[in-house]
């Protein structure tokens, strides 16, 4: 059995799988206290997670946890209880969220994402033209983080004149991840704007995403100002801060393994756009963006892998310990870009599926396709060893990415 390595401790971050293949074969569903001194059930076999994403049982509403923890903050998103944008996808159950999910899917389609392609590559060859002639990147600051900031502006309506402020909230958002405070100030202005924002465009709807919300009606029923709100800040915070783990991992993954890297490469240059797609559905399942699931609570006491979990209690499932089972996927520790059997777990599963993998997996593809186009000989500028992560319990990503590769 051996003993059980050390959670959330030093040397963690970098790389959490050898814990997580611990508590996969010894404590599948493990009671763990948290950085935040919360007390929650760890799930990490893929089977378990499978069930346990999609058991109506486990409730999204953080009022359901039998603590307080939820009143002071340590619980959900930080800093969303202050500036009042709880009601999103991802802090209620049916039959309020079939009724918003529903809603907020007639603006976001399938139809608008395609149709934003050409603009996400158009901010992918502009961000590269910003570092191509000098041979030396931070693929973190001066790629995968303005990109999405700019890509969901420009699809929520923003205007151009202030997605600066966008881009300076994000970053406090980003760079001050495990430190609440600093969050909950950036989530405040950006929740005092959007208010704003929202107050401007029902006087005159455009074709942007926050006008579709506004819009947005069925059978009579409309999203509140405070629902539209809170849905614009939900797509605004889950569509960053993922975007950016998922091009920043996925990029140190394929430099890490210059065979795949090369195959992709080749694929790339030969127009293989299935390649491309299989390629962000294996960096997805690799080492994805989300490392646990946002939080769920036991409405009820029920047994999940084994383990009584308690009324009320606090439940994350480790995305990324079910992406690695090897109950579940061959040879699981290994990068196969070319990987068929790959129903990973990256975005979620069953009615909170994320409503935004489309323009994620559109971003992804786009971004490592124009990378390896115009900087084919990539390469990390530092030992792998010197890369440090960001602090905080859900996404999993990357403080910088140094890379060289020969000027453009």
């Amino acid at each position: 059995m051996g003993e059980r390595p050390a959670l959330f401790g030093e040397g963690f971050a970098a790389d959490p799988y050898p814990a997580y293949a611990w508590l996969r074969e010894n404590a599948p569903v493990y009671r763990a206290v948290l950085p935040s001194g919360v007390s929650a059930w760890l799930v990490t076999r893929y089977a378990d997670a499978r069930r346990a994403l999609a058991d109506p049982r486990l409730s999204k509403d953080p009022g359901r946890h039998r603590a307080a923890e939820h009143a002071s903050g340590r619980v959900g998103i930080p800093g969303e209880r202050g500036a009042n944008v709880m009601t999103h996808l991802l802090n209620i159950d049916p039959p309020d969220h079939t009724r918003l999910r529903r809603l907020v899917s007639k603006a976001f389609t399938p139809r608008r994402v395609a149709e934003f392609g050409p603009r996400v590559r158009e901010l992918c060859d502009g961000l590269v033209d910003g570092f191509a002639g000098r041979g030396a990147a931070d693929l973190i600051d001066e790629f995968a983080f303005p990109l999405p900031i700019y890509a969901i502006c420009d699809l929520l309506g923003v205007p151009a004149e202030d997605q600066e402020d966008f881009r300076r909230w994000a970053g406090m958002m980003l760079h001050t991840a495990g430190k609440r405070g600093g969050v909950g100030r950036a989530v405040r202005r950006m929740r005092s704007y959007l208010g704003e924002l929202i107050h401007r465009k029902r006087g005159e709807l455009g074709d942007d995403l926050i006008s579709g919300l506004i819009r947005a009606s069925d059978h009579g029923e409309q999203l509140s100002e405070e629902e539209a709100a809170a849905m614009a800040f939900i797509l605004l915070f889950a569509g960053f801060e993922t975007t950016v783990n998922l091009i920043g991992n996925g990029m140190l993954a394929l430099l890490r393994n210059p065979g795949e890297l090369g195959r992709l490469r080749a694929g790339v240059l030969a127009g293989d756009e299935g390649l491309l797609a299989s390629a962000v559905e294996e960096l997805l399942r690799f080492d994805g963006p989300v490392e646990l699931a946002t939080w769920r609570f036991a409405s009820e006491p029920l047994t999940l892998g084994g383990a009584r979990v308690g009324r009320g209690d606090p439940v994350l499932v480790v995305l990324a310990a079910a992406d690695r089972d090897p109950e579940r996927f061959a040879a699981p520790d290994v990068l196969d870009l070319g990987r068929v059997d790959n129903p990973h777990l990256g975005y979620g599963h069953g009615i909170h599926y994320c409503l935004g993998a489309p323009l994620a997996r559109l971003e992804a593809r786009t971004a490592l396709g124009v990378l390896l186009r115009r900087l084919p000989d990539v390469r990390l500028a530092v030992d792998p060893g010197e890369l440090r992560w960001r602090g905080g319990l859900i996404m999993r990503g990357l403080r910088s990415l140094p890379v060289e590769f020969g000027p453009e």
